[in-house]
């Protein structure tokens, strides 16, 4: 039986949704209102985000962790909110949206699972690749299902032996008549061995960025296999798995763009992924924030709440102040992207980079404010701590994104511009 901590923050979701229809909160909240900025119809989209969280999320994400389920049924109903691809054309059964909306979206989500979240955020960059950069057949072809979330999908760029160095990957694609042979790995794929349809780089030229190929691979492909189900600290509720090719059969139709192209198209899908996982960190702290700002009027040490102690509200305004700083600069870098401004990579880096390290430290903050309670998998705070900690690791470690947004990078984001 979880104690109060995840009933709260259901229950704090759905009166949050309901202040905001009544015009917005008053008070210390208002500082950090998610919906500060914002046009009518970004905040409607928010609001439909946060009831979902708080209706279909956050009731069941502790057990989706410590259970290690992935949520399909969860998953199809945002999709029927239109949450399956949300920055994807109207036309193949997308949304349409901006990317700053998406990062409203997104945010909000994640407060009520922050590992699920990511997922579909993962699983919207990878439609929203084959949706830009796909013909016409494969848009129409793969996209629909995608969107409604009747098919998941997974992007495959990492392997055992390239990282952040992923012009290095060495999974082969060599061209037989009308098919590409794939032989390698991907690692620590999201969805792994769940998902229908990966989005896999692989090596059809010689080496560097420009030997780089982008193909889609069905599930149920022969040659495709899986590797065991890995265990992590947290992100419980979406399976990661190797992916190995062993001579797979891929046809010549499935290859998405270009021969060469696929270096731009990972990279391009990472500036958005970029964001979407900062926006995921957003959620978490910001679920996390307001989870010690009631943990902190209720706790009594030497006859009177917490809340009293002025050491710990100087505490709380600091945790207050990273997540709206994060806020802003995830938001700036999603409005770049999509104006596809010069200067969009960089922020996009510098977003990922910021946020995610801000947005960890709001939730471990808050964990250590919540005392030995906090360290207890019965109050929500924990697991915020541990599905945000992977975010400052995947989309670009924060290593790679200060080498991305440095003075001596122009040619890596001349590369990533196309």
């Amino acid at each position: 039986m979880l104690r109060s901590g995840c009933r709260r923050l259901g229950g704090w979701l759905h009166g949050a949704a309901r202040a905001r229809a009544r015009g917005g909160r008053r008070g210390w909240a208002s500082c950090i209102d998610p919906s500060v900025g914002l046009n009518e119809d970004q905040k409607e989209f928010q609001k439909v985000a946060f009831d979902f969280a708080a209706r279909e999320m956050a009731p069941n994400m502790a057990e989706w962790d410590q259970k290690e389920l992935f949520p399909v049924d969860a998953m199809r109903k945002a999709a029927q909110l239109g949450f399956g691809g949300v920055y994807v054309r109207t036309d193949v059964g997308g949304s349409g949206l901006s990317r700053l909306d998406t990062s409203v979206i997104f945010e909000a989500l994640a407060t009520g699972c922050t590992s699920t979240t990511a997922y579909i955020s993962i699983h919207n960059m990878c439609v929203w690749m084959i949706d830009t950069f796909g013909n016409e057949e494969q848009r129409h072809r793969f996209c629909p299902p995608l969107c409604t979330m009747e098919k998941f999908a997974s992007y495959c760029l990492t392997e055992p032996g390239s990282g952040s160095d992923a012009a290095s990957l060495l999974t082969s694609a060599k061209r037989q008549g009308d098919h590409y042979i794939l032989n390698g790995s991907k690692a620590f794929i999201s969805g792994g061995g769940e998902s229908d349809i990966y989005v896999v780089m692989c090596r059809t030229g010689g080496p560097g960025p420009k030997g780089i190929s982008c193909v889609v691979v069905e599930k149920g492909t022969p040659g495709l296999s899986f590797g065991k189900k890995e265990k992590k600290v947290g992100w419980n509720s979406q399976p990661t798995r190797a992916v190995i090719f062993e001579d797979c059969a891929v046809p010549v139709a499935n290859r998405i763009g270009n021969e060469g192209q696929g270096f731009i198209i990972a990279m391009k899908g990472l500036n958005g992924g970029r964001i979407n996982v900062a926006s995921c960190s957003l959620g978490a702290a910001h679920a996390s924030v307001v989870l010690t700002r009631d943990y902190l009027s209720v706790r009594k040490q030497f006859g009177e709440p917490l809340a009293n102690n002025q050491y710990l509200q100087f505490k709380l305004a600091d945790m207050a102040t990273r997540l709206v700083a994060s806020r802003l600069i995830i938001r700036n870098a999603a409005v770049a992207l999509q104006e596809e401004r010069e200067d969009a990579v960089a922020l996009c880096s510098m977003a990922k980079l910021f946020a995610t390290d801000e947005c960890f430290a709001i939730c471990n903050q808050a964990l250590q404010m919540h005392g030995g309670y906090g360290y207890l998998k019965d109050y929500a705070v924990q697991q915020y701590v541990r599905d945000s900690r992977v975010h400052q690791i995947l989309e670009g470690s924060v290593c790679g994104c200060r080498t991305e947004h440095s003075p001596g990078s122009q040619e890596a984001l001349h590369c990533h511009r196309g």
